[in-house]
């Protein structure tokens, strides 16, 4: 069972006999919301749409954060780069191929080690 105490906001996992007990004595002194009372409707990160859509793109994900938290917009790292914002674009949404000169140059103009993009 995983449970939610809100204030102060902790997070507990529970396993064996009178979890309910346990979380009525809780309940008493601080709010709790029930996150799931059953392992099957767990599921690992690896299994949800969301690691998924990321893990198809990786390198556009990674390139977009690397911009973003550069404080830069596709068209500056585009001029810094000598090519067109869409490239930039192309590049993040995964509709281009990230060659390894590329990843270079933009590497060195997000200040960031190359190996962040591979």
């Amino acid at each position: 069972m995983l449970a939610v105490v809100k204030k102060p906001r902790i997070e507990l996992s529970l396993q064996g006999e009178n979890i309910d007990e346990l979380i009525d004595w809780i309940g008493k002194k601080f709010e709790v919301s029930i996150l799931t009372s059953d392992k099957s409707d767990s599921v690992t990160i690896e299994e949800t749409d969301f690691w998924k859509e990321m893990q198809s793109n990786r390198i556009g994900n990674l390139l977009a954060g690397a911009r973003l938290k550069a404080g830069m917009t596709q068209a500056q790292l585009a001029e810094k780069l000598g090519i067109r914002q869409n490239m930039i674009s192309d590049y993040e949404r995964g509709r281009r191929r990230l060659s390894s000169s590329m990843a270079k140059l933009m590497a060195k103009a997000l200040h960031i080690k190359v190996d962040r993009l591979s």
